[in-house]
């Protein structure tokens, strides 16, 4: 990540709109489901409003200057997919009026992204991996 790109994000950070705070309320120090959040992140050349890393979910928000720069978007969103990453996209509007409706829509997609074998068990691979004595 360059320097640029970091001073960007933490410029974004301090700069939050009403949207984004409303909705980094509800996220930050795991609130929701114990699901880490990060906001204001570089991923290659752009820098996403949210991001769950681990489950590969990216959350934006958009106001009314998004409806005129469709071909950025497309863009943006075709090279952050091919990333591994999907994108869920709120208007401002929703998240100031709709806070509980919005974060309903982010915890399915979380849950429905998280595989589980068929006792229900999370499949993702341990945190930390076992100590011990190995296989000789």
């Amino acid at each position: 990540m360059t320097s640029r790109k970091t001073t960007l994000a933490r410029n974004l950070r301090k700069n939050q709109t009403d949207a984004e705070r409303v909705l980094w309320s509800k996220l930050r120090a795991k609130q929701l489901d114990g699901i880490k959040f990060r906001r204001q992140q570089p991923i290659g050349c752009y820098i996403v409003d949210f991001v769950c890393r681990k489950r590969h979910l990216i959350i934006e928000l958009d106001g009314g200057q998004h409806a005129t720069d469709v071909i950025h978007d497309k863009i943006r969103g075709s090279y952050l997919e091919r990333q591994g990453f999907t994108i869920l996209r709120f208007w401002n509007n929703d998240v100031l009026k709709n806070i509980d409706g919005v974060l309903e829509v982010i915890r399915r997609n979380v849950l429905n992204n998280c595989s589980t074998n068929e006792n229900g068990m999370s499949e993702d691979p341990p945190l930390t991996p076992p100590k011990g004595r190995g296989i000789e």
